[in-house]
């Protein structure tokens, strides 16, 4: 239900994901270092395969940051009626 104070209050968690990214990225490339080194391939692929995803995953979210905030609704918009388990049409 919306009260009409979301726009004055509504955070963006995508600055936490891009660091939370950043350092899953490390943590991969540097598996995938560390597994290459050791001869096992199995566990340098799995973590090379993650490294795609948060890179996918970064590359999303810069992209959403980069975009800038998106239209909100104002004060004027009024807050929409709470449901109050009426009959559905």
């Amino acid at each position: 239900m919306r009260t009409g104070s979301e726009p004055a209050t509504a955070r963006s968690a995508l600055r936490l994901r891009f660091w939370l990214s950043a350092w899953g990225m490390a943590w991969a490339v540097f598996g995938t270092v560390v597994f290459v080194l050791v001869d096992r391939p199995g566990w340098a692929a799995a973590c090379g395969g993650l490294f795609l995803v948060v890179a996918v995953d970064m590359t999303l979210v810069l992209r959403r940051l980069r975009q800038g905030p998106h239209w909100q609704p104002g004060r004027h918009v009024p807050p929409y009626q709470p449901d109050r388990g009426g009959r559905r049409r």
